[in-house]
């Protein structure tokens, strides 16, 4: 047990564990000390001076994000010198920061148009020389404008630290230091996998999705054009966030209204390929272990996953699941399947997903995810670009009753819910495994692969033969695991890997909530208990159960694994 400390904060006694920040120990006292550099679990390096803080009896101010409590000190965190010295680093900050702020996309979510407002500063007291920065726009999935960069270093501490890609740091010194890829390259010339965890982190404008909205208005405005959406389960759990409703709260009905309201569109449910998805894994795992192909096998959901293989693990590629992933399988069913049955050409259905994710506006452009040089996906969306959008139309989200998803891609599993977080598409195959293996249904949830760890390990016994599987979200864990595998260390049989600490529900392309929600409040958590409470709730539990791909195998894919299926719901890997 640790020690606790005796402090004083403003007057107010506070009791905190041994090794707590003054900054953490503020909030227990409900007292706000304001930061920009800081990021839980993240970054703490002080550097920003925002969260100084003066302490009885030491000279100069300490910043608090970094300052150990220690017993019987008194903190002021709201003193005269206090106020002037955060508001002098403000203005600082802003001379060299183009504040564009009416056409920025984070305009009222900024972190440092928050603390400009809060401290009333005078934006152009320091004026001098601005730097003018080429914005990189060289991938298809995020836009890096170092003229809005703060140097606070979120950005690369989760790149470095949390991804363990490394494809930003500091480059250049004294006044033209910067945040940039190796030689000054874009992006696209990097190992950068597009997972957008530096959006997330950033806490201005200096890096966002790159947007389609303008693709999707015009092609609901184009009276040739079919539109359909379909959703992946983590937009429920997150989407309400957008619209200021509370973490965690479920929003799938109204989301569905809400996309019919922008047009003459259909909106389908990606769950019925997450189904689809295991169906097909299970059966080539199982393919694996009688043919004696490489194994562990790895899943293949998340394109930030696979594009990190491919630039760092070639010799492992076959170990990768060659199934596509819900996204790939749902445009190839939509520009196939449903064009066919609804005589369609297939080059006049627009076809758009809205994901929690980046990377999968990279995974729309390989060539391998389509078809006759026509995409299998049109647009993928981020959950943020879908709420501007609806925004944008001018519709009360949170007053609308809801409406289900269209047929014939409305009924999905509780197992297809769950993929939105880590360990959910582990837990989804070991469902179905253990039901076709084992011949029953009575083993339903695998709770040691649930929860935010980013490397969880079990061992489950199905048809009599022990089974070790592995579970890892956030690339440095899958960097790790990865590693452990090629030592033969670690003898697992089946790895599902999430590109994003978390899953899904913490994907790249999620709301941004401010660092008062993100520091002190387990997003994670929240918006995974929507999955699997929907997933208890639901009368389907396992994959195999769904209608609806029992329809898609009877009148077109045949059976999973077969040729037809395979031709269209599986895939191949392009080392980089």
């Amino acid at each position: 047990m640790k020690k606790m400390i005796n402090l004083k904060i403003n007057d107010i006694p506070v009791t905190v564990p041994e090794g707590t920040s003054v900054l953490q120990a503020a909030k227990a006292a409900n007292i706000k000390i304001p930061s920009l550099c800081y990021l839980k679990d993240v970054n703490c390096i002080g550097a920003c001076r925002v969260c100084v803080v003066e302490i009885k009896g030491r000279r100069g101010l300490m910043a608090a994000c970094t300052y150990p409590v220690e017993e019987g000190i008194e903190v002021y965190t709201n003193s005269p010198m206090v106020r002037a010295s955060r508001k002098t680093t403000i203005e600082l900050i802003l001379s060299t920061h183009r504040k564009k702020c009416l056409s920025c996309v984070r305009s009222n979510q900024c972190e440092l148009q928050k603390l400009a407002r809060d401290y009333m500063v005078d934006e152009d007291r320091f004026r001098g020389e601005e730097p003018a920065y080429e914005i990189d726009q060289t991938t298809p999935y995020v836009i890096r404008d170092n003229n809005k960069c703060i140097q606070c270093l979120r950005c690369v501490s989760t790149c470095n630290k949390i991804q363990g890609v490394g494809a930003i740091g500091q480059i250049r010194r004294g006044f033209d230091v910067r945040v940039g890829s190796p030689f000054d390259q874009g992006l696209d010339s990097t190992s950068c996998v597009g997972c957008g965890q530096c959006i997330v982190a950033c806490p201005v404008g200096a890096l966002y999705e790159k947007s389609n909205i303008d693709d999707v208005w015009a092609a609901i405005d184009n009276p040739d054009k079919k539109v359909v959406f379909f959703t992946a389960p983590s937009i429920a759990a997150t989407l309400g966030e957008f619209f200021d409703l509370p973490p965690g709260t479920h929003v799938e009905r109204q989301m569905v209204q809400a996309i019919r309201m922008l047009g003459d569109v259909e909106v389908f449910n990606m769950n019925v390929t997450a189904d689809l998805t295991i169906l097909e894994e299970a059966n080539e795992l199982i393919e694996r272990i009688q043919t004696k192909k490489p194994l562990p096998m790895f899943t293949s959901c998340c394109p930030g996953w696979i594009k990190f293989m491919e630039h760092n693990y070639h010799d492992l590629l076959p170990n990768l699941s060659t199934c596509k992933s819900p996204q790939g399988m749902f445009g190839a069913l939509l520009k196939s399947y449903y064009c066919q049955k609804n005589h369609i050409d297939p080059k006049d259905l627009f076809v758009v997903s809205v994901i929690p994710c980046t990377a999968k506006k990279f995974e729309v452009s390989r060539p391998e995810l389509g078809h006759k040089g026509m995409p299998d996906v049109d647009v993928a969306l981020t959950t943020r670009e879908l709420g501007r959008m609806i925004r944008e139309a001018g519709i009360y989200f949170n007053d609308l009753a809801g409406e289900d998803f269209d047929d014939p891609f409305a009924l999905a599993s509780g197992a297809g819910k769950i993929f939105g977080a880590t360990g959910g598409v582990m837990e989804a195959a070991l469902r179905t495994a253990a039901n076709i293996l084992d011949g029953t249904n009575e083993k339903i949830e695998f709770m040691d692969v649930r929860g935010t760890p980013g490397i969880k390990e079990a061992t489950y016994r199905i048809a009599g033969t022990e089974v070790d599987v592995c579970v890892a979200s956030g690339l440095a864990n899958a960097r790790k695991v990865v590693e452990m595998v090629r030592s033969g260390e670690k003898n697992y049989l089946f790895i599902e890997i999430m590109a994003c600490p978390g899953g899904c529900i913490n994907g790249g392309g999620q709301p941004l909530q401010r660092d008062s929600v993100r520091n002190y409040v387990d997003l994670k958590s929240l918006r995974a208990a929507v999955l699997y409470d929907s997933d208890k709730e639901n009368e389907m539990r396992c994959s195999h159960e769904s209608p609806v791909c029992q329809m898609l195998y009877d009148e077109y894919l045949e059976k999973p694994g077969k040729a037809k299926a395979h031709s269209l719901l599986h895939t191949s890997y392009t080392p980089r």
